[in-house]
């Protein structure tokens, strides 16, 4: 059975960082586009970053770029989502997902795997 396991989150000030973990079993990261996405109470998931399956290719969110970095460690089947530079606008739930596309997929229905969520809150 598949599962993708999001560790890392909790309560950092504003300006800190954060390194979010995404340990996945019965499922190989890098055969699969691998997104980060955040919901915030209220709104919409979005999707924060992307890495295609042969890491090629990455997607940041504009509000993210140059403090996100998502990166993929085969050895360990785990994808990261390093977080610098928090914002208070940054608190969500982290969800980590995996689809069997090549591509990096924008839509949430394109991924068939699902994370159950980190919390990350940022505080003024």
């Amino acid at each position: 059975q598949v599962e993708l396991v999001e560790s890392g989150g909790g309560l950092v000030q504003a300006g800190g960082s954060l390194r979010l973990s995404c340990a996945a079993s019965e499922l190989t990261v890098s055969n699969y586009a691998m997104g980060w996405y955040r919901q915030a109470p209220g709104k919409e998931r979005e999707l924060v970053a992307g890495l295609s399956s042969a890491g090629g290719s990455t997607y940041y969110k504009d509000s993210v770029k140059g403090r996100f970095t998502i990166s993929r460690d085969s050895a360990k089947n785990t994808v990261y989502l390093q977080m610098i530079n928090l914002k208070l606008e940054d608190t969500a739930a982290y969800y980590c997902a995996a689809t069997p596309f090549y591509q990096i997929a924008t839509m949430p229905q394109s991924y068939t795997y699902w994370g159950q969520g980190t919390q990350v809150t940022v505080s003024s």
